[in-house]
């Protein structure tokens, strides 16, 4: 067994759900290789959310984002172990400098999972998996262990569906269609996403979630 199947095996058999590899041209320095990992998400406790975030998704989100941190730890530990070096990124981290939050992390797990061949994105900026759609959180790992990458190419399977146009409370997706190299800005106003939720989502969440879009959409449903 190769290592790029024995990752494969070991992550499988631990619950997490799909997994990727890609060739990164913007990777840290000396690893360029991506790892791209994906957890699929309760849909119970998806459908629970209304108007607002439950506190069930809260913990749930939180969770997951830990079990992803978990198993890329263990991920760059088995490489470790093949003379391999790793940078895991965190699942859910927010990296701001100065005054101005960014709300990006390292780097986008979304890029990554496009660039695996996972899925696409969606109208909400929402990474689409091919099979799950939004329902899903995502994990990255760099290493320069070289594995055999993903199919690259990826578009935008949303139409003329406006679901989650229509549903967000904060008005932050602008409706339009993701192309591959667009900014998140065209797609998606951070800023009036994260202030809606702490305004309004505090006592559910910490203002940190919110999960109206991955309800709404009907993406899963085409499969």
């Amino acid at each position: 067994m190769d290592t790029a199947e024995k990752i494969k095996a070991f992550l499988k058999s631990n619950g997490v759900y799909d997994v990727g590899f890609a060739k990164v041209p913007d990777a840290p320095e000396g690893l360029p290789y991506a790892i791209s990992i994906v957890v699929a998400l309760s849909d119970a406790v998806v459908d629970e959310i209304g108007d607002a975030p439950t506190h069930t998704y809260f913990h749930h989100y939180r969770m997951v984002n830990a079990f992803i941190d978990r198993m890329l730890l263990q991920t760059g530990m088995l490489l470790a172990q093949d003379g391999y070096r790793y940078i895991p990124i965190g699942a859910s981290q927010s990296i701001n400098t100065g005054e101005n939050r960014t709300h990006r992390g390292r780097y986008s797990h979304k890029k990554a999972a496009v660039l695996a061949g996972l899925g696409t994105v969606g109208k909400s900026t929402l990474f689409l998996h091919n099979k799950l759609g939004p329902r899903v959180r995502l994990g990255t790992l760099f290493t320069d262990c070289p594995l055999s990458e993903g199919t690259k190419s990826a578009v935008s399977q949303c139409g003329g569906c406006n679901l989650c146009v229509n549903a967000c409370p904060a008005h932050a997706i602008k409706g339009t269609a993701w192309q591959e190299g667009m900014e998140r800005e065209e797609l998606f106003d951070a800023n009036a996403c994260n202030n809606y939720m702490r305004e309004h989502f505090m006592k559910i969440g910490r203002g940190s979630v919110c999960g109206i879009c991955m309800r709404v959409c009907r993406y899963s449903a085409k499969g």
